[in-house]
């Protein structure tokens, strides 16, 4: 079950920045015992291949700064967030150990699937909500909210390895704010 909610979590930062989490799992591969690849994904702890991940990181750090660049920054993430999220669920052994399921072994496309979903909904909700804060602020919130969304990728990939059950109450805690702003969003404003 940890497993399973490593996966969640890091499928969940991944959806926010889609480097965040590969860096720290191919980082954390090479360097401790908190991270064991799967056969498969070892280029993933690959240093080449984190070299190319950083400078991608570095590239989306500046990026997802600048008013407008933004919008067009989560266009092209759209296809690159969900796929993060599908390698991390799949690469931390996750979808293997699901609820020690033979079916998820036999079958890894479900652990790409469920990382996939994860990562696709946490980065649809943050690139709706970045026009709306882009268009509320003169553009003054976007470096704000992209450097919240990069420590909140980075807290959360850790959690998720480290303590995976803090998963839970993060889970918890996004869908209880959610449910909050949809009603917040949808009741007539009282004034």
């Amino acid at each position: 079950m940890l497993a399973a909610l490593t996966g969640l979590g890091l499928s969940t930062a991944a959806g926010l920045n889609a480097y965040i989490p590969l860096l720290v799992v191919g980082v954390l591969a090479n360097f401790s015992d908190a991270v064991k690849l799967p056969d498969g994904y070892a280029w993933l702890s690959n240093w080449w291949v984190l070299a190319i991940i950083a400078v991608l990181l570095l590239a989306e750090f500046v990026l997802d700064k600048v008013p407008v660049v933004d919008s067009v920054n989560d266009a092209i993430q759209t296809a690159v967030r969900p796929a993060s999220g599908g390698v991390v669920f799949s690469a931390t052994a996750a979808a293997a150990e699901f609820d020690r399921s033979t079916w998820m072994a036999e079958h890894p496309w479900a652990g790409w699937l469920i990382g996939i979903v994860t990562a696709l909904f946490v980065h649809v909700l943050k690139s709706t909500a970045r026009p709306v804060v882009n268009a509320t602020t003169g553009g003054l919130g976007a470096p704000v909210a992209s450097t919240v969304e990069d420590a909140g990728s980075l807290g959360v990939s850790l959690i998720a390895i480290f303590l995976p059950v803090l998963v839970l109450i993060l889970l918890a805690g996004m869908a209880v704010f959610g449910w909050w702003l949809v009603r917040k969003v949808r009741s007539p404003s009282r004034e």
